[in-house]
């Protein structure tokens, strides 16, 4: 299924086992009374009370007389403790053991006689108790009132040595919270009493409220009260010492009764039964950062299913699961919520949904999850396997993308990771019509190979391919509204809540988006390419740095892969990605550093060159798993010859790399357009491939041309490919390219480039009445005075317009061409 509960605790397994020891021993020693052996056949009042921040779990049980005792489970040692003994027949509302397991607080009722034990008796009482436990010695009563009492020791960041004051929550059905200030002292040696028991200070913490959570990782309470009407949410943040502070406060616009009480995470009492969970709002509160209201609106997926009740929310990092057992499972992503298709939804009688715990689960800190029905404590986590399994068989775009963003942020073994997600790609890639599988994987993968790692990441590096997302998901209604942010009530913040600042700030005064785009790049990558191509060049200084930064992007490419390459890439210069690549790096890092505050520059450097080599590397793989596929040799293939089915198949995904990769503008592996060129020469007829070089799907290189003028011999077909070829080249790579080729056409070729070098600036002269011969034998005055012009022009110039590296390219070359091509016309 796409949840994986792994089992942190069992009371079966960690805990009876213990027990049932224990009565044997005390059996055997005589033992009556006082000690856990006492459990008899009473195995059924075993049950979970409390799991504190540490993650020891205090549980409760009673013998045959009604006598309850209280153990703790330690997490660490996984070691059993028995703490204390109650000798009356008491039902246990809540219970709490303080970091250093000296103290034991817990309130409690009279259980009635016919066995129900969520109501109070007339005129009984709900105590609340404090006792002593190291060794167990004095009791003290905190409250003895006629609603119920749920405790909570505070638990320190640091627990490295023993606390002299603990500080102990009371949350009351009354609908106030009152903190406990407590001092200990070690007498006799280790005994550890607590000073001045008979006045313990207090302090009202909250009051009139009609809902409230702890968050015991944090040390975070939130709850909600209710003024004129409108529900408000405060959050109380509780540090090591005795102080606490108001963090803020929100607007809900939710509708509450006041006459409702409500409580979360405060131990693992039945008192709120699961029959009552249909009369009260389920409401959890996950800590993260959004700037918007999310309404969802869910079918049920199954009319016919009998669970009805228990609406499960679980906290799993990145998402959030929202399940209803037998009819929908849904995980939303709360590190990028603005896209309905970055989160899952399953509804109906799927196998995902079937296969989730049908008993209600509470969800603690982190990703530990508690089924209290049958006491066990799991750590949630999303089932990498499943889902990859689930992306082959979804037929639904909006599923895909969902999944495939769940699946990389399970993190895990990343080469095995990607290396299943291109072999889905490559099967699938025709399949998807919303969006391109290869930006989306590209993206996606190299921001959670970067992200994790840095806090801040996830505002400045893209998330996704998709910017918007309009295709309907069955069953699932969306609405989203601004809502009133959250005021801060302090000014001075560390951790969780600068970041949530930070983002309050970025929401509240609409900063600009901060995700990374290319389009620098683009504008500046167009100029030097534009500069290249008419002769000018930009500072030399500036070309060196940027190419140095592409040398540093393959070196650290190469360092991280030590594999051989089956793909014959990086096997040339290919100077128009590498200057591509190194502006990328030198843009991102420039972004990283205006917008990233408190990370070292040299750290800021190395994740600019991993996010990029990360980039060219999704590209190898999936070159390598085509190249593999479908058995190609290693090396580049050769012009000749016909193009066989797999060359066909590596085309169409190279080309489909090419189209993702250019619409993000993102660099490729130096040559890719090489390769991809060979490859085209050889899988189309003639107008295609002069269709895909004119639309820009191919790029000729100057390395692809070159191999094409010296692989294939002059044959009329290919005298008319490699015409072409030519006349669309770049004309300063034009003129070395024709150079390569002996034939009347190239000479025809750079004779023109070379008249219109001479000409472009020519200004008319009178004329000479000497007229040199030609080296021909032909009377043809208008060639042999258009010679005599270009000889005249090139006597004057010679240091201008002498031709670079073919120095006997002249007036007579150009008359010779000429007549050549006059005759081969006229076919003499």
């Amino acid at each position: 299924m796409a949840l994986r509960l792994v089992s942190d605790f069992d009371l079966r397994k960690d805990v009876l086992p213990w027990l049932r020891a224990q009565r044997v021993a005390s059996a055997a020693a005589g033992a009556r009374g006082g000690g856990p052996g006492v459990l008899e056949n009473n195995y059924e009042s075993l049950r979970i009370l409390n799991v504190e921040r540490n993650g020891n779990v205090i549980y409760t049980y009673k013998d045959n007389k009604g006598n309850v005792f209280f153990g703790l489970y330690d997490c660490q040692t996984r070691q059993n403790e028995h703490l204390y003994t109650f000798e009356k027949d008491l039902h246990v509302v809540s219970c709490s053991v303080n970091s250093d397991r000296t103290l034991l607080a817990a309130s409690l009722i009279h259980s009635t006689k016919e066995g129900r034990k969520n109501e109070l008796q007339p005129g009984s009482k709900c105590l609340t108790l404090l006792v002593e436990i190291h060794p167990v010695n004095n009791v003290k009563v905190l409250k003895a009132v006629d609603s119920y009492i749920w405790v909570q020791f505070l638990y320190p960041h640091v627990e490295s040595h023993p606390l002299p004051e603990n500080h102990l929550l009371l949350v009351s059905e009354d609908k106030y919270i009152e903190k406990f200030h407590i001092q200990v002292i070690q007498e006799d040696g280790s005994r550890v009493v607590i000073k001045d028991s008979g006045h313990l200070p207090r302090e009202r913490v909250a009051e009139d409220f009609v809902w409230a959570q702890w968050d015991m990782s944090e040390q975070r309470l939130y709850y909600i009260d209710l003024k004129k009407s409108r529900s408000i949410l405060k959050c109380l943040q509780f540090s090591v010492d005795e102080k606490f502070n108001l963090m803020f406060e929100a607007p809900l616009d939710i509708t509450l009764s006041d006459s409702g009480f409500k409580l979360v995470n405060f131990g693992c009492d039945d008192l709120q039964d699961q029959e009552n969970l249909s009369k009260h709002l389920t409401l959890c509160v996950f800590t993260n950062h959004t700037g918007h209201g999310k309404t969802f609106t869910a079918a049920l997926g199954s009319v016919d299913s009998h669970v009805t009740k228990g609406l499960t929310f679980l906290n799993l990092d990145y998402y959030l699961a929202v399940y209803l057992p037998g009819h929908f499972f849904h995980l939303l992503n709360i590190q990028h919520p603005d896209l309905i298709c970055h989160s899952l939804f399953l509804t109906g009688n799927s196998e995902v949904v079937d296969m989730l715990p049908h008993s209600p689960l509470q969800s603690l800190s982190g990703s530990l999850v508690l089924d209290w029905c049958s006491g066990k404590l799991y750590r949630a986590l999303l089932n990498q396997s499943y889902l990859l399994q689930f992306l082959w068989n979804t037929r639904l775009d909006c599923e895909k993308m969902a999944v495939l963003h769940c699946v990389l942020s399970c993190g895990g073994d990343r080469r095995f990771l990607e290396a299943k997600i291109i072999q889905w790609i490559s099967e699938n890639i025709s399949t998807c019509h919303s969006f391109d599988l290869i930006q989306e994987f590209i993206i996606a993968s190299s921001y959670w190979n970067i992200c994790p790692e840095t806090s801040n990441m996830d505002k400045l590096l893209p998330y996704s391919s998709v910017l918007t997302w309009n295709t309907e998901i069955p069953g699932i209604t969306l609405v989203t509204e601004e809502i009133a942010l959250p005021f801060m009530k302090v000014h001075s913040f560390k951790g969780y809540w600068e970041k949530l600042n930070s983002n309050l700030e970025y929401v509240k005064y609409s900063k600009p988006h901060l995700h990374y785009n290319n389009s620098m790049v683009r504008r500046e990558w167009h100029s030097l390419i534009s500069q290249e191509k008419t002769g000018r060049r930009r500072s030399m200084v500036y070309v060196k740095n940027i190419l140095d930064n592409a040398t540093k992007v393959i070196s650290n490419l190469e360092a991280r892969n030590l594999e051989p390459r089956l793909t014959p890439l990086f096997q040339e210069e290919d100077n128009h990605q590498r200057l591509l690549m190194g502006l990328m790096v030198s843009e991102l890092k420039d972004h990283l550093l205006r917008h990233l505050q408190g990370v070292e520059k040299k750290k800021i450097e190395q994740m600019v060159l991993d996010y990029v080599s990360k980039l060219l590397d999704l590209v190898c793989q999936i070159m390598e798993t085509s190249w593999r596929k479908h058995s190609l040799h290693p090396c580049v293939p050769h012009f000749s010859g016909r193009a066989s089915a797999a060359e066909f198949k590596v085309f169409h995904i190279m080309t489909r790399i090419l189209e993702a990769t250019k619409n993000l503008f993102l660099p490729l592996p130096p040559g890719f357009h090489t390769l991809h060129t060979i490859l085209g020469v050889h899988c189309l007829p003639l107008h295609n491939l002069l269709h895909y070089i004119d639309s820009g799907v191919l790029l000729l290189t100057e390395t692809a041309v070159t191999r094409l003028m010296k692989d294939l011999d002059n044959t009329e077909k290919n005298e008319k490919l490699k015409f072409s070829i030519i006349v669309r080249l770049p004309p300063l790579i034009g003129q070395k390219i024709c150079r390569l080729w002996d034939h009347p056409m190239s000479s025809n070729i750079i004779s023109r480039n070379h008249v219109k070098r001479l000409l472009q600036n020519y200004k008319k002269k009178p004329p000479s009445s000497v007229i040199h011969k030609s080296s021909f034998s032909v009377e043809f005055l208008p060639l042999n005075y258009f010679v005599e012009i270009l000889t005249d022009i090139e006597s004057s110039n010679q240091a201008l317009y002498a031709f670079e590296g073919h120095d006997n390219v002249d007036a007579k070359f150009v008359e010779e061409a000429a007549l050549k091509h006059t005759m081969m016309l006229l076919g003499l």
